[in-house]
């Protein structure tokens, strides 16, 4: 976050986006994504061939049947330069059947076709010179869009590939594509990253209502820590820090993205990508896996396949887990299932075995007799209400806890005037600034069409940028309305804001309230 704030890439208040449409509604991505992807194992060394076999052990593996549909062409696919219509196509040496007979042949194999674009003039490959050309569909939105429908494109990965552009720039850039991809009225999902080669905004906002997927971090490496805030290249320690504080934004149909999973290409234990794997499954994250699916051994096998996890990923509530507890070493995170059941993951981040331990109490479920399934092991035992086991460094143990009655507090808000409830939350504490959120709720049977939200920050914090509403004032008492596209919300509905400031986070402010026009 610290690099972030440094970069000066905020501004405080950000501009109104008259131009963009409402929350992101397409009808996809109920439930995180499944699949496959090409970059992590094969960067830019892609072709016809390749993506076919790659289907074919999806099919053969039984990785389809468990729901691991989509396969997505990353970078380098397309001939360096657009024909004289200024349409994509396919490199013709590497794709010499075109990129619609590749998404036939995906389809015919009950699976689902992904492409890569950026929004800018060059990829990410053609950015750093590993690919010729500038085939970015800058100026080209609505003419990619439909040839992407045309071909049978299901899923549309856009990344962001440049180091300009403020965080409103981007809003409104990735949001020409959502709305051309809307127009074509084929279901794409739409996963978007707007950190590549930039500052991190992708933890700045929730992104829901521009991205079905928005990344939260760097790139991936098959590593677990190393040793990065939010900078190339991300372990997974350092993912898990970066996404766990985002959970309230993850829904049906949007969902933060770590990135695709580094299971099965070695740099890791056998440990390490269990807990990988475990841990993407309770954040509700897409699971892409980046391995090469021709040669898996059994133990990567093993880990793809655990249908407990599945399960737990691909429940329709489509809730990430949020943190129970964390003292440095031992993290709990809980996840509430659709059936009523509770997803709990252990989770050690030290060098040596430790016992992990909560409680139902602490997990929201309230009795006196629970279940408890371990995902990996499939083992049930009962508990009185303690939950615990001695989880190996690394590891992360997964219970599905089921029994008792949901318990879970709902919060207290403060203030109520107009029907509306102003709701704070920190969300980052990094010392010397932090990131919080702030939900604004209509407590109505009617919609409401505008709000004003105004705080008082504990002394000497100061905003350095806000997001999703328009502040007046950065320190002691602060008025933030809302922009264009926020002003309504649905009965019983929400909106959120969010800001970054330099101070200490760990006092909130006094005086929350929201009232309507």
């Amino acid at each position: 976050m610290g690099i972030l704030l440094a970069a000066g890439m905020l501004v405080g208040g950000l501009i109104a986006l008259e131009e963009q449409a409402g929350a992101l509604e397409n009808g996809v991505a109920r439930t995180p994504p499944m699949g496959w992807n090409s970059w992590n194992t094969f960067g830019c060394n892609i072709n016809e061939t390749l993506i076919k076999q790659m289907a074919d052990a999806i099919v053969n593996s039984g990785l389809r049947d468990l729901d691991y549909k989509y396969v997505v062409v990353d970078d380098c696919w397309f001939d360096p330069a657009r024909d004289s219509a200024g349409n994509l196509r396919g490199n013709p040496s590497r794709f010499p059947s075109g990129m619609k007979a590749l998404g036939d042949y995906l389809h015919a194999k009950g699976l689902k076709f992904g492409i890569y674009q950026v929004p800018v003039d060059k990829t990410c490959a053609q950015y750093f010179g590993g690919y010729p050309g500038a085939t970015g569909s800058q100026g080209h939105e609505v003419q990619d869009a439909k040839q992407f429908a045309a071909w049978g494109v299901d899923y549309l990965k856009y990344d962001w590939c440049s180091p300009s552009g403020t965080i409103d720039d981007q809003v409104r850039t990735f949001a020409k594509m959502r709305d051309a991809l809307a127009a074509t009225g084929r279901p794409i999902v739409y996963s978007i990253n707007p950190n590549s080669i930039h500052a991190k905004t992708g933890p700045q906002r929730n992104w829901g209502d521009v991205a079905n997927l928005w990344r939260t971090t760097e790139d991936i490496t098959n590593k677990w820590n190393t040793g990065q805030t939010n900078g190339y290249p991300m372990g997974i320690q350092n993912i898990v820090d970066v996404t766990v504080p985002l959970a309230s934004y993850a829904k049906p149909g949007a969902f933060n993205d770590p990135d695709m999973m580094e299971i099965g290409r070695g740099g890791m234990t056998d440990t390490e990508m269990r807990s990988h794997f475990a841990l993407w499954a309770i954040m509700a994250s897409p699971l892409i896996a980046g391995n090469d699916l021709r040669s898996m051994d059994p133990a990567t096998t093993t880990i793809l396949k655990n249908q407990n996890l599945i399960a737990i990923n691909q429940d329709p509530l489509g809730l990430q887990a949020r943190q129970v507890s964390n003292d440095g070493t031992r993290r709990v995170l809980a996840k509430k299932l659709g059936n009523g059941d509770v997803a709990v993951a252990l989770f050690n981040q030290g060098g040596s075995t430790t016992t992990i331990s909560t409680t139902a109490s602490a997990i929201g479920l309230a009795g006196g007799s629970f279940t408890l399934r371990d995902a990996w092991t499939n083992a049930v035992s009962t508990s009185t209400g303690t939950i615990s086991a001695a989880v190996p460094s690394h590891g992360t143990v997964v219970y599905r806890v089921s029994g008792g009655t949901s318990s879970s507090p709902t919060p207290t808000p403060t203030g109520r005037p107009d029907g509306c409830t102003a709701t704070y939350r920190l969300v980052n504490d990094w010392g010397t600034g932090f990131q919080s959120e702030v939900t604004v709720s209509n407590n109505g049977s009617t919609a409401i069409d505008g709000w004003t939200v105004k705080l008082t920050l504990a002394g000497g914090q100061t905003i350095a940028s806000l997001w999703n509403g328009v502040n007046t004032g950065t320190s002691g008492t602060i008025t933030v309305k809302n922009t264009a596209y926020n002003a309504t919300v649905a009965a019983n509905g929400t909106t959120t804001f969010g800001f970054t400031a330099n101070g200490n986070g760990s006092a909130a402010p006094t005086g929350v309230t929201c009232a309507t026009p």
